[in-house]
This record gives C-alpha cells, structure tokens and sequence, in this order.
C-alpha cells in the first residue's frame, strides 16, 4: 500500500510574522521556515501506518521554491521514503495545488493521500477537498483518528454533536487535525539517511498544468492591539456596558 502525503513549508510557527512596511504582503526576509504543522501530522500517521504493516510505501510531494528540499528532508528523516518536489516560485493557490496534486497521483498511482487539513499561512483548508472533487475519491477530514481495515478507511471526526466515524473505500483522500497524533523528533541518524533518500525534481509543466492566479490580494495589516479591560461592580453594569457600549446583546 502506497501513501502519498503532501506538505508545504510555512513560516514556522514560533516565529511572529512581521508584515511589509508597504502592507503588500508577509515579510519572508531572514525568517525561519519549517513544515507546515499541519503536513507533520500527516507525515507522522503515515509513517506510524508503516510501522503497523499497513503501508509499504510513503511519497512526500511539496509545491514550491528549490528550499522546499528542506522540507522535504525532515519528512524523510521522520520516516517517510522518497520525496517529489514540483519547483516553482511565486504563490500558488488551492485549485492549482489540487490539479497537480492529481498529477502526481494519476503518476504515482497512491492507495491514500493524507494532507493536513489546512497551512497556518493562508489558512484556507480547500486543498483537500479540491484534490478528493478532481480524482472523485471519498474524503474523510478533519480526521482525529484514522484506522484502515479490510481494505476501507475508518476516519473519525470531531463534529459540533460529537464524534463522527466514516467508512471510506479506498483509493480516499484524508485531511488531519490536530488530535490525530503528536509529530515525532527526527533522530540524528534519520536526518543523516534521509540526505541519502531521493528526491524527484518536477515543473508544473510535467504534469500539464499551468497554475493560475485566480485571487488577488489587495492589503495586508497586522490585528489591531488587545485593548485593555475594565472591572465592573455589578452584573447590572456588566449588562449595561455589553448593551450600550460594546453593542453584542
């Protein structure tokens, strides 16, 4: 059985994001990028389905500049096998991640395709659901526990009534939430075979895509400041100042 699991690199998420004097985007000048937590968790449940027997094999594909390697390398050092990296520069919408998305499964021909639910930098949480709508394969996301069995994808969901299990035939794409499972520390022998481990370097172009810039963004501010509170001396004021004041009731 064959996983393919899609990761993105991102900002990395202790570092506080600083946006450009003009207001037209993010600052990326000397900032850290990593994996996007999201894409970890997914890497990590593909690989603790290996260590079950479950999976023989475990495909990386990230989308991006030729630093995304790195990206890469930390997947294979948790245990992924090989890595594909589709190089190109410039942003790169949902829509345009799914149709190569597809390329690569229609080249590689997966069992399951695991993705993190959504990136911390746009936060869009469309890409899975986009690729599942392209290939027409059921869709299981948000997934805070994933067991395969007899050929079928057992995913449970945390829902507004509580929890929601799904029975998916595979091939299937599964999105991750954040209580599937807790990422693991790549060792320093892993890191030093994964720089051993290959990686295919495509172009959009190889798979007959040509991505589109569908939206256009027009500012970028940071949240105004957390103004500070007030005591109230009574619950009558309380619900005086939530009526008259702030407007919410």
């Amino acid at each position: 059985m064959k996983v393919l699991v899609p990761v993105k690199r991102v900002i990395d998420y202790n570092v506080k994001a600083r946006v450009k004097a003009d207001g037209s985007g993010v600052d990326l000048a000397n900032v850290k990028m990593s994996m996007n937590p999201f894409g970890e968790i997914a890497v990590e449940e593909a690989v603790r389905l290996k260590e079950k027997g479950t999976v023989s094999e475990i495909v990386v594909v990230s989308i991006g500049p030729k630093q995304a390697q790195e990206t890469i390398r930390t997947a294979l050092a948790m245990g992924a096998d090989r890595g594909i990296l589709i190089e190109m520069d410039g942003p790169v919408e949902p829509l345009s991640v799914a149709k190569l998305l597809k390329g690569v499964v229609d080249a590689e021909k997966p069992d399951l395709a695991i993705l993190g639910k959504q990136a911390i930098d746009d936060d869009a949480n469309q890409t899975g659901q986009m690729l599942a709508a392209l290939l027409d394969w059921p869709q299981g996301t948000f997934a805070s526990k994933l067991e395969i069995t007899d050929g079928k994808a057992l995913v449970t969901r945390e829902i507004d009534g509580g929890l929601q299990t799904l029975s998916l035939d595979m091939p299937a794409v599964i999105t991750t939430d954040l209580r599937l499972n807790e990422p693991r520390y790549a060792s320093l022998p892993n890191i030093m075979k994964a720089k051993r481990k290959p990686i295919d370097t495509k172009t959009p172009g190889d798979f007959g895509v040509t991505p589109d810039i569908r939206l256009q963004q027009i500012t970028v501010s940071e949240p105004p400041k957390r103004e500070a509170g007030i005591i109230v001396g009574s619950v009558e004021e309380l619900v005086d100042k939530l009526k008259n004041e702030a407007g919410v009731i």
